[in-house]
């Protein structure tokens, strides 16, 4: 019993000990917030009470949404969908929902949930009182990772669907954007840090610098793309830089005219999306649109469960030697699970991000594999057979809740210029 009250107090002061630092860092509108979270504890918890009472009748659970991050919000949301239509969670239950944080990431999203998941604002001070009493498991809804490693994407139809209105003023949308009625478009999207600064201030981000590219190396590939009959919306909420390009079919639509409602809708419309490691690829593949991952890393968080995607990884230079990492290399000595962008440093590794060509060559084979015209040879073939037994073999140490059974590409063309990374 003593052991549990000093568990039970502990938990009580890293609760104060976070929300002082909260109110330190945002100052005042975080203090009436907390006033107002205080001021529902006393009804929050008899209704907590009597959901307690309940559960020889019926189990009712708290389910928190991560509101904030566009990925996890988009992602982890729809799997648990997948799962609950897949039978992975009992049916003897009443599940209701909370979004984790006040700040919502996009409020198109946020309404497109609120139509299909029971959500309420005051679910969130029950479900923070649940946490602290003991049986606190049975009425907490265990959300999956923004991974799908059961492969339910593939199995089960989107969730989230526009309704007539949203139909008709989504290609209102399209039309100011300069796309005509009927064109096809893709969404293009490079991971840069201004987002995470902007959104979460005062934060150091800097450990996900590995994880930025350039937008620039994706332009050649979306120009050879609008010569196929395409037209390329750049997307992203925050953009580091405009683009300076005068193809008409290429729309920076990141830095002009972007609204939430847009993001969603032209994420759900494209034909495929070309992008970079980021919250904003989730969408469209929750949509079950295709996705083409250009500087991918780390190498064992790549996509791995939809036959419909393609990727190719950054590669890793090895200063002290002068040479990359081989694809073995990375994955034996633990480099594929780094995670923050000092482990890399420390290794004397550079991360080299994908070259224009490379990224031309991904979004090309993405657009003729969809039409069925895309020719591969036995050479490739054993090059793809050579890397993913590479990547098989390491599954013994890659944490497990990672990858289910792999059906993604690795890019041909990069695999042809880079076969020496198979050694």
């Amino acid at each position: 019993m003593t052991i549990r009250l000093n568990k039970f107090f502990e938990r009580v002061m890293r609760f104060l000990l976070r929300h002082a630092k909260e109110i330190q860092q945002k100052g005042l509108s975080v203090v009436v917030r907390k006033i107002c979270f205080l001021l529902a504890m006393a009804p929050g918890l008899l209704a907590l009470l009597i959901v307690r009472a309940l559960r020889p009748i019926v189990v009712i659970r708290f389910g928190a949404l991560i509101s904030e991050s566009l990925g996890h919000f988009a992602m982890n949301t729809e799997l648990f969908l997948c799962e609950r239509d897949a039978g992975m969670h009992s049916r003897c239950t009443f599940d209701v929902f909370y979004n984790n944080s006040t700040q919502v990431c996009n409020l198109q999203l946020k309404k497109m949930w609120d139509r299909i998941l029971p959500t309420f604002r005051f679910v969130r001070v029950v479900g923070a009182l649940n946490r602290f009493l003991p049986g606190a498991a049975h009425h907490v809804i265990p959300m999956p990772s923004d991974r799908d490693i059961h492969g339910l994407l593939e199995r089960t139809r989107t969730h989230l669907s526009f309704t007539a209105e949203e139909e008709r003023l989504g290609r209102a949308g399209l039309r100011e954007l300069g796309i005509p009625e009927g064109s096809p478009f893709i969404c293009f999207y490079a991971r840069d840090s201004v987002y995470m600064d902007n959104w979460f201030p005062g934060g150091n981000w800097r450990y996900h610098d590995y994880r930025n590219c350039s937008i620039h190396n994706y332009v050649p590939a979306v120009e050879e793309l609008t010569r196929r009959g395409y037209f390329a919306v750049r997307m992203g909420a925050i953009a580091k830089e405009a683009l300076t390009i005068k193809n008409a079919m290429i729309i920076d639509y990141a830095t002009n005219g972007r609204t939430d409602f847009l993001d969603i809708f032209l994420s759900g419309k494209c034909r495929f999306c070309l992008g970079s490691s980021g919250g904003v690829i989730a969408v469209p593949a929750i949509f079950r649109r295709p996705v083409a991952y250009a500087n991918s890393v780390p190498l064992e968080y790549a996509h791995t469960w939809r036959a419909s995607d393609l990727f190719i990884p950054k590669k890793l230079w090895f200063r002290q030697e002068r040479r990359f990492f081989t694809f073995r290399e990375i994955l034996d000595s633990g480099v594929g699970k780094f995670l923050r962008s000092e482990q890399y440093e420390r290794l004397g590794l550079e991360v080299i991000e994908n070259t224009p060509e490379e990224v031309t060559a991904l979004a090309l084979e993405m657009d003729e594999r969809l039409k069925g015209t895309w020719q591969t040879t036995e050479q490739d073939e054993e090059l793809q057979r050579r890397f993913w037994e590479i990547f098989r073999r390491s599954l013994i140490s890659i944490s497990q809740s990672l990858h289910g059974e792999i059906r993604s590409r690795i890019g041909t063309l990069f695999l042809r210029r880079n076969s020496a990374l198979l050694e």
